[in-house]
């Protein structure tokens, strides 16, 4: 996972031309879970159908250059890695702020599962 090489991709796209914005998210492993419990790591699995289908619906937004999207799968992650990157690159900020949430949320929702580890477990 490199952050670098993502905004190469975008600045080399064809249509950087049109690119005024470009968002990035960054997860990670965070040491408490949503309901406090003290978090070790986690492993995550992916859908690739269902993400290649969430990349190309979302691609065709008004406004959207490129997104990309790597995730950090099948492998157990400690806190502080990284999970997932996300870039987001289009032409005004209310097309890419709309676009970057929307993807992000669909992403955790039905592409990603993740399994975490408990301290005690």
């Amino acid at each position: 996972m490199d952050i670098c090489n993502m905004m190469a991709k975008v600045k080399s796209h064809p249509d950087c031309a049109n690119v005024g914005m470009v968002l990035y998210h960054n997860g990670v492993v965070r040491s408490t879970s949503r309901d406090g419990r003290k978090v070790t790591g986690l492993r995550v699995s992916v859908d690739h159908g269902r993400l290649g289908e969430i990349l190309r619906e979302q691609k065709k937004r008004p406004g959207i250059v490129e997104i990309l999207v790597e995730i950090n799968e099948g492998k157990d992650l400690t806190v502080g890695d990284d999970v997932m990157l996300l870039v987001v690159a289009g032409d005004f900020r209310e097309n890419v702020i709309a676009t970057l949430t929307d993807t992000l949320n669909a992403i955790k929702s039905t592409v990603t599962r993740k399994v975490e580890y408990f301290t005690g477990e």
